[in-house]
């Protein structure tokens, strides 16, 4: 009878000239003594080398934030309040000031999503309204990443202010116009990457220099060198005996 042949796997085949990997304990401290050059390098940079690193930090910052975030548009309306026969323009004023308290309230977007088109809850969040305390103006402010509906929005607001005005304008004796409708705007009002470029170089650089004060000075004696020695005063007796 034949005994069957074993066959043992395959051995790999080693190269007997190629370099034994470096042991991990060796690896570990070499990566200890890069770590412990890396202060003696940053003390030997130039002095403004902090001041270089913040400006360009920040300005690529800045305009990496400028060309992500989404552009804004923002739209205003404005309308006027009109005293009739029976009130003065100081009511007027005052009530111009109270209309632009309120323009913002549930009560008025409630009704001025209806040609707005949007949620309440976005209305609350995008609308602001001014007034001046010297002109019985309110202006309605909306912003908006679409233009179109940043002008609806405020325009919607005004027409929903005007309206609630002119039901209690029996009672006020004041009525609210238009004055100007919003338009489409047709550029965004959120800064661009160049302007938030310099602003993030000159945080950085107010940075640098800061670190740059803060940085520890260098001293003027160099390793390994001796002071001078300086030559005490001579004697009385020294200088008789030389003379």
């Amino acid at each position: 009878m034949t005994e069957p042949l074993t066959q043992s796997p395959a051995q790999p085949a080693t190269d007997p000239e190629a370099p034994a990997p470096a042991p991990a304990p060796a690896r570990r401290e070499r990566a200890r003594t890069a770590l412990r050059r890396v202060p003696g390098r940053l003390r030997s940079l130039p002095p403004w080398s902090a001041l270089a690193a913040g400006v360009l930090a920040g300005g690529l910052l800045g305009a990496g934030y400028g060309l992500v975030v989404t552009p804004q548009y923002t739209a205003t309306s404005y309308v006027v309040a009109v005293p009739s026969d029976q009130s003065d323009p100081a009511s007027a004023l005052g009530f111009a000031q109270a209309y632009g308290r309120v323009a913002t309230q549930l009560a008025v977007l409630g009704d001025a999503q209806m040609w707005a088109h949007v949620p309440v809850a976005d209305l609350e969040r995008s609308v602001r309204t001014a007034t001046s305390p010297d002109a019985p103006m309110v202006s309605v402010t909306a912003t908006s990443a679409d233009p179109e509906e940043a002008a609806d929005m405020a325009n919607a607001v005004a027409r929903a202010l005007t309206e609630h005005a002119d039901a209690a304008a029996d009672d006020t004796h004041v009525e609210l116009r238009q004055f100007a409708r919003a338009t489409e705007p047709t550029e965004s009002s959120s800064p661009s990457a160049a302007v938030t470029g310099l602003v993030g170089a000159s945080a950085g650089g107010l940075l640098g220099g800061l670190a740059l004060l803060v940085r520890p000075r260098r001293s003027g004696r160099g390793p390994g060198r001796t002071p001078a020695a300086v030559p005490g005063p001579a004697s009385a007796a020294d200088g008789r005996g030389q003379l």
